[in-house]
């Protein structure tokens, strides 16, 4: 299992950055062995993170490649204010299962 986090620090939204999130959100979902995503949001900093996770690397080789994520890379300085992504093998998951998770397969 793989997961991609997008890290950045907000600036001004505006429709166009809604939109083309959304769309990214949607490619993201097509790909192949897409299993979810969440996101947090530090209020006191503005600082917001998103974590997508797949079965294999393909789906996310597949969201790098999607016209809607290249189109938000080359225009990422309009909206944020620096960003850093963070790609992952996942070995292991856990937890006490009160809530389900992208990563509940890797429990054993």
């Amino acid at each position: 299992m793989y997961s991609a986090t997008f890290i950045f620090d907000k600036k001004q939204f505006d429709a166009e950055f809604y939109a083309l999130d959304k769309g990214i959100a949607e490619a993201a979902k097509n790909t192949t062995g897409y299993l979810g995503e969440e996101a947090w949001e530090n209020t006191e900093t503005g600082r917001v993170s998103t974590v997508y996770y797949w079965e294999t690397m393909d789906g996310l080789q597949e969201l790098m490649k999607h016209p809607k994520h290249l189109e938000a890379k080359a225009a990422q300085a309009k909206w944020l204010d620096g960003y850093h992504v963070v790609i992952a093998q996942i070995l292991h998951a856990y937890g006490d299962g009160t809530f389900a998770h992208p990563t509940d397969s890797l429990k054993s």
